[in-house]
């Protein structure tokens, strides 16, 4: 159908949506975990013990949270767009590593691993003409 084949042009009206979907859900999810402070920190970095770190919990914890938060701000900003959605898959992977290890199956790790793979397709699209990288 040509309806289909015209919405070609609204490739980066796309991205923005999907930037703006994205980095406010990630905001959401690490604001929370940002402002936990010292003790929720060493908690969250302690995943990081599933690819062989034990060491400095707190501070994984710390960068997780503030990867979330501030990745997501320059997610939905187009701001050092594609250093921030490396960063968020990296945090997936753990995500997805730490559910795993823990016994939740595919099905307790499915959403980190899905925002895996479109923080990675991002990553090679980039954050389209409505971006602040782009001005």
């Amino acid at each position: 159908m040509a309806i289909w084949n015209s919405l070609g042009k609204y490739r980066d009206t796309g991205l923005l949506v999907l930037r703006i979907g994205l980095g406010v859900m990630m905001i959401i999810h690490g604001l929370p975990k940002l402002q936990g402070g010292p003790e929720l920190w060493a908690g969250v970095g302690k995943s990081m013990g599933t690819i062989g770190v034990h060491f400095m919990p707190t501070f994984w914890g710390f960068m997780a949270a503030a990867t979330e938060t501030v990745g997501g701000l320059f997610l939905l900003l187009g701001l050092f767009f594609r250093p921030a959605a490396l960063l968020l898959a990296f945090t997936m992977v753990i995500a997805g590593l730490m559910h795993l290890s823990k016994g939740d199956g595919i099905s307790g790790a499915s959403h980190a691993i899905e925002l895996c793979f479109v923080f990675l397709g991002l990553i090679l699209i980039g954050p389209g003409k409505h971006s602040v990288d782009k001005k």
